[in-house]
């Protein structure tokens, strides 16, 4: 049950990103999923080395959307290069 919890909070907080940070960076679900899980663990590495989360925390809902924009920001970037 876990695995199927974390993919819906990463599909959530991937498709939070996404409408505030609308563009033409593609990708379906699975990328929605990936860009919410990564952000998450963005936020949660930052969090961490800044000291605002103690080792074994990892980020809340909000600090997760804002690491899935960046990772969204950043994904958009290497899509733009790609594209002929």
């Amino acid at each position: 049950m876990g695995i199927i919890w974390t993919l819906i909070i990463g599909l959530v907080i991937g498709a939070v990103a996404k409408f505030i940070m609308p563009g033409t960076q593609g990708g379906g679900i699975i990328v929605t999923i990936i860009l919410g899980i990564v952000g998450s663990f963005v936020a949660t590495f930052i969090g961490q080395a800044l000291g605002w989360y103690p080792p074994g925390a990892s980020a809340g809902f909000i600090a997760s959307v804002i690491g899935a924009i960046i990772v969204l920001w950043i994904y958009g970037l290497v899509m733009k290069k790609r594209s002929p």
